[in-house]
């Protein structure tokens, strides 16, 4: 099938297609003159690509996976590691994100006492009056 159908079936663009042959993502496609040839299974590593993508893979992750790949036989062990791999990293970042939340929530409640303590929303408030009271 020419490209613009390999795009098509595989939710992916020309242009990504393109780019993942030029950066190594995917073997070259067999040539007919001068239109690219690409098999079912080229449009089933570009499905794997984009899907792998909207997953959070970045495309020099998926070339860590798909790097000795030459259209023969994929690289399922590396792919289910690197997605383990994935799975972790996004354990480790969820848990700074958790604590930086709690950190947000934390000083929120540290603000609310300031400013109840140092009565600094009357003191701007009694700021605000004057500074009205005196351009009038």
């Amino acid at each position: 099938m020419y490209i613009g159908k390999a795009a098509k079936l595989s939710g992916t663009t020309i242009k990504s297609i393109r780019h993942y042959e030029e950066i190594g993502l995917i073997p070259q496609a067999q040539r007919e003159g001068k239109y690219r040839i690409y098999s079912q299974e080229s449009v089933d590593v570009l499905r794997f690509i984009k899907c792998a993508q909207q997953l959070g893979f970045r495309l020099k992750e998926l070339q860590e996976i798909l790097r000795d790949y030459s259209g023969q036989e994929f690289p399922w062990e590396l792919a289910q590691r690197e997605v383990q791999r994935k799975k972790q990293e996004l354990l480790t970042q969820i848990s700074s994100m958790r604590k930086l939340y709690e950190g947000l929530v934390d000083f929120e409640e540290n603000l609310k006492d300031a400013r109840e303590e140092c009565h600094l929303n009357n003191t701007a408030q009694a700021e605000e009056k004057n500074h009205s009271t005196l351009t009038t």
